[in-house]
């Protein structure tokens, strides 16, 4: 009888502590689940592609109305925040959009310093162009952008409207040694609106493709737009996209899917991860 309640007990035990092992072991999962931090790095490292290429649409806008000495209110590249040089000479005409060797508040929000360097083969708007945008020692909300991306002009679609592709390849050295963002993408920008303005307030883009990148915690990723993500370029809009979707895998987690919203101009999106919902603020 002794042994009997020996075993027994013993079994007992081990079933305890198994229940003990499987509860913290699916607490510890519950805990990663919850992590929206690799969600908000991919975020970030977006809207930094896309700012780069804002910046390059302006700068290219503005050398083809030959007025990029002029005072611009409405864009980025405020004559209070930017200044823009030209070189005609080489075969691909070069724009340097300088923010200077201290922070300056642009018209979005964000502060800018240093440089970035574009390359035009062609007009802004003629098929084929192809613009490269390199950073040069410029930083934007303190964190350092390293790296370049291509721009090329696809002409036009069924629908009458621009498309550019967009191939990245960046690196983002995040403040306060936040650690290191890497991001590749390929995408492609459709102007869906303001085409036909010289302002930039009316424009309006559609964007679609992918990426992989690894985060600030070295935590590799890849990342799909599910819904086309859209650039309202708007006073109190162009900061972050309006709408759209996308899915965001982290290596060895669970997907997350992020939503942009339904067009409304905020810094709020919602993170999905295995049918819970977070809503962030976007860097």
């Amino acid at each position: 009888m002794k042994i009997k309640q020996l075993t027994f007990g013993l079994a007992l035990a081990a079933l305890v502590g198994s229940s003990v092992f499987y509860s913290c072991k699916k607490k510890n999962t519950e805990e990663q689940d919850k992590d929206t931090s690799s969600a908000s790095d991919q975020s970030l490292a977006s809207t930094t592609v896309n700012d780069m290429t804002s910046i390059s649409d302006e700068a290219g806008k503005l050398y083809a109305l030959s007025s990029f000495k002029t005072e611009n209110t409405e864009g980025l590249l405020s004559a209070s925040c930017a200044t823009l040089s030209i070189d005609t000479m080489a075969a691909a005409k070069t724009i340097t959009v300088n923010f200077g060797a201290t922070n300056c508040v642009c018209l979005d929000g964000r502060t800018r310093r240093g440089s970035l360097i574009m390359s035009f083969t062609g007009r802004y708007k003629d098929s084929l162009t192809v613009i490269t945008v390199t950073s040069q020692n410029y930083f934007a909300n303190d964190n350092q952008v390293i790296g370049s991306k291509t721009i090329t002009n696809k002409g036009h679609n069924t629908a009458h409207h621009l498309v550019y592709e967009v191939n990245a390849n960046i690196q983002i050295i995040k403040a306060n040694g936040a650690g290191t963002i890497s991001w590749q993408s390929v995408r492609q920008r459709e102007w869906i609106a303001g085409e036909a303005t010289t302002t930039w307030i009316d424009d309006l883009y559609s964007i679609t493709g992918n990426a992989i990148g690894t985060s600030a915690s070295g935590t590799s990723f890849t990342s799909t737009i599910t819904s086309p993500l859209i650039r309202n370029m708007a006073i109190g809009c162009r900061r972050h996209f309006t709408q759209g979707s996308l899915v965001h895998v982290p290596s060895g987690k669970a997907a997350r899917y992020i939503y942009f919203g339904n067009g409304a101009c905020d810094d709020q999106a919602v993170v999905t991860i295995n049918g819970t919902s977070y809503t962030i603020t976007l860097p």
